[in-house]
């Protein structure tokens, strides 16, 4: 089991795919990664040499931010738009949709569950 950025890649899919199970790499910066180690994109990871991973474990640590520090950039913007106090901090502040959806109706995965009230009943 190859081990890149702190993650354990499944070893029986294509390395495209595989490289997919890392935060903040998708299908466009895999595919990119491939090309720049000069692997078949048919290949599967139980294939690929040790050379072959630590050449994909460099690639990534030079050029690419993911795992632990995209999540604290993530983490330092949505702070840094909570302290500023501008609309989109105040919706992330009361856990509500922050990109304009609407709230009467769904919103249910930011609200949570929904909660009863006493007496309404129409």
């Amino acid at each position: 089991m190859a081990r890149i950025a702190g993650v354990n890649i499944p070893t029986n899919k294509r390395v495209v795919i595989a490289l997919q199970y890392i935060h903040g790499i998708g299908s466009k910066f895999a595919q990119e990664i491939i090309e720049k180690v000069n692997i078949d994109s048919a290949r599967r990871v139980s294939e690929l040499t040790d050379a072959e991973v630590l050449a994909i474990r460099e690639t990534i640590d030079r050029d690419y931010m993911v795992e632990g520090d995209l999540r604290r950039d993530t983490a330092i913007n949505i702070k840094r738009l909570m302290d500023l106090g501008c609309y989109r901090g105040l919706r992330h502040r009361r856990g509500l949709p922050v990109r304009g959806q609407r709230t009467h109706t769904n919103a249910r995965t930011r609200k949570g569950p929904a909660k009863p009230i006493a007496g309404k009943k129409k």
